[in-house]
């Protein structure tokens, strides 16, 4: 089951001007990011190496490939869906993904500073939704072929 793209060709836009101006700042991005998400649910701590230096750079390039088809994040489904059935291994769970949302959007808003809008906020969380959707699809499926 595709997901269907962003609506609107304005929040793919959004994200991709926005991304333009936190890309420089990528290693802040992510160091910012696992500082609130583990102040915010340290319990995840566990899940994640001690060293999180390649965890950043996966998580880089992830958000990456988001920006670069944010117009259509459809094509991200099998991908998705396949990391989220491997982080159930990890011992992720649904009530995980908001949580991971809303600590990357405090990232992205600590980043972008001033340049920091509301549409922004709106584009990059409907993309965020769509990935832990289908994510979650992933990891749901994981777990029926499993039982």
């Amino acid at each position: 089951m595709a997901h269907a793209p962003i609506p609107g060709s304005q929040n793919a836009q959004v994200i991709r001007d926005s991304f333009a101006l936190i890309a420089p700042h990528a290693p802040k991005l992510m160091d910012r990011f696992y500082e609130r998400l583990f102040a915010r649910a340290p319990q995840v701590r566990a899940m994640f190496p001690q060293d999180l230096s390649k965890q950043k750079a996966h998580l880089a390039a992830a958000v990456g490939l988001v920006v670069k088809h944010a117009d259509n994040l459809g094509a991200l489904e099998k991908p998705l869906m396949e990391m989220g059935a491997r982080h159930v291994g990890y011992g992720a769970k649904p009530e995980h993904y908001p949580i991971v949302r809303d600590e990357m959007l405090g990232a992205i808003q600590d980043v972008a500073g001033p340049a920091w809008t509301p549409a922004i906020g709106h584009a990059w969380g409907e993309a965020l939704n769509a990935v832990a959707a289908a994510m979650i699809r992933g990891a749901e499926q994981s777990s029926r072929q499993a039982a």
